[in-house]
């Protein structure tokens, strides 16, 4: 290898011409392929790949107005739109220069050319062709990236009435630039629906910046949203951009808005008013175009009733209101939810688990789910590492904290007042509980086999 690098194609009728460029080229590139045919472009452009093209402008047709030249422009730009195009002539014309450039052309030389010159226009075409490939490639790295982020996301799993009406509100929503507010217990998949409508809008092809509110301490809010300068507080090192600037053109999704103070939410509320933003330590008025989705697991409006939240940064957040329902609201889904995430724990885990029986099933549909679909997830992920059979038993799905009674009266109950019954189920689930879940050494500590251990908690609904 002698470091030599790129490929120049020229395009001109006079074959001196080519063969003198070609002679002084080849010792600065390293491949130099000459054309006196402007109808075989097409054919060398489609099966190879050059970095820069040399086109003349004026062929034997036309000597002197340039029109084969920009056909044949027009032509290569149609097959490859990132083609660096250097067009050469005779003819000083400076109209014909600009027009060149406009139509697409990313330089003008003229014959008979000084070599030095010719070089230095050459590296600058080839300069930008590297440019505009090393864009190209992080738009795909960026691309990439959010299609990766985005895998686990890509399915909203819900047949039940109540997820038809949100799959039905996103339809409707998510090309508008509405603020979303989006309600639902922890776990019940808010972000998930973030991302589906932001992959819906408009601005899919732009950022998805997430913001988990909760996690912020009030002292780094402002630099984690709007960003800082160097040397604008102790441990600023460098220029950051924030999350707001990050979003720009896309979409700002930020997680339990409610934890913000009111300080902040005045901040904030300028933000969304103005569209305008400075970082820590400048006076630069950075400007901002974001579409904004929230999400909480609280009320809104009590906390307005209780002086907690802004009335006016509510309404600027909550164009439209989504609410999604807990999962034991919506337990019809849950098989298909389990199914899913079967597939993707076997997949991942190299096991070859294809289902939960109906047993297990029924059992998991008597689980109040504190977490929603998030704890749903982690008990199948659980139980796809654990389990040694290809169908998921029930047994399978007991983890120590889904074996606990209910909290009630009957949680520690007084023994004088129990009746056989309430013994016996009381007797089950410490059992359980004691054997972190295990069916078979619940079953084998109570004296009883599994099938009669399983009726017991059809029986109590454990």
């Amino acid at each position: 290898m002698d470091g030599k690098l790129g490929t120049i194609l020229i395009v001109d009728d006079n074959e001196d011409i080519l063969h003198a460029a070609r002679i002084f080229l080849k010792r600065h590139f390293r491949r130099i392929d000459i054309e006196t045919n402007p109808v075989m472009i097409p054919t060398l452009i489609q099966n190879d790949q050059y970095d820069v093209i040399l086109l003349d402008m004026n062929y034997n047709l036309d000597v002197s107005r340039g029109h084969e030249g920009f056909y044949w422009l027009d032509r290569i730009l149609k097959i490859d739109p990132g083609a660096v195009v250097v067009m050469i002539t005779a003819y000083g014309d400076v109209h014909m220069a600009v027009k060149a450039i406009k139509e697409g052309a990313t330089d003008f030389v003229l014959k008979p050319w000084e070599n030095e010159k010719l070089l230095a226009t050459i590296n600058a075409a080839m300069n930008l062709k590297n440019a505009n490939r090393e864009v190209s490639d992080l738009k795909e790295h960026k691309r990439k990236i959010y299609s990766d982020l985005d895998k686990s996301f890509s399915h909203i799993i819900g047949q039940s009435e109540s997820m038809q009406r949100i799959f039905n509100t996103i339809d409707r929503v998510a090309k508008t630039e509405a603020g979303i507010l989006i309600y639902g217990e922890n776990g019940t998949g808010k972000e998930l629906i973030a991302r589906a409508i932001h992959r819906q809008s408009l601005r899919y092809s732009e950022a998805f910046v997430t913001v988990d509110l909760g996690s912020i301490p009030e002292s780094l809010f402002e630099s984690e949203l709007f960003g800082h300068m160097k040397g604008a507080f102790t441990d600023a090192k460098e220029d950051r951009p924030g999350r707001i600037e990050m979003a720009h053109k896309g979409t700002l999704f930020l997680d339990e808005i409610s934890n913000i103070s009111m300080n902040q939410q005045t901040k904030l509320l300028r933000v969304l008013q103005t569209g305008k933003f400075n970082r820590i330590g400048s006076n630069k008025e950075n400007v901002t175009d974001i579409r904004l989705i929230s999400a909480t697991n609280v009320s809104l409006h009590e906390m307005i009733k209780e002086s907690k939240f802004r009335q006016d940064l509510l309404y600027r957040i909550n164009t439209i209101e989504i609410s999604i329902p807990p999962l034991r609201e919506r337990l019809e889904d849950l098989p298909l939810i389990v199914e899913h995430y079967i597939k993707v724990y076997a997949g991942k885990y190299k096991k070859e688990i294809y289902k939960a029986s109906e047993a297990a099933l029924k059992r998991l549909q008597k689980y109040p789910w504190p977490g929603n679909i998030r704890e749903l997830q982690h008990s199948v992920e659980r139980a796809v590492i654990l389990s040694h059979q290809s169908v998921l038993q029930p047994e399978d799905f007991f983890a120590p904290k889904m074996a606990q009674p209910e909290t009630s009266s009957k949680q520690n109950p007084d023994i004088d007042h129990l009746n056989i019954q309430d013994l016996e189920r009381m007797l089950i689930r410490k059992a359980l509980q004691k054997n972190n879940g295990n069916i078979t050494m619940a079953a084998k500590e109570l004296g009883l086999t599994r099938s009669s251990l399983y009726r017991r908690l059809e029986k109590y609904g454990i």
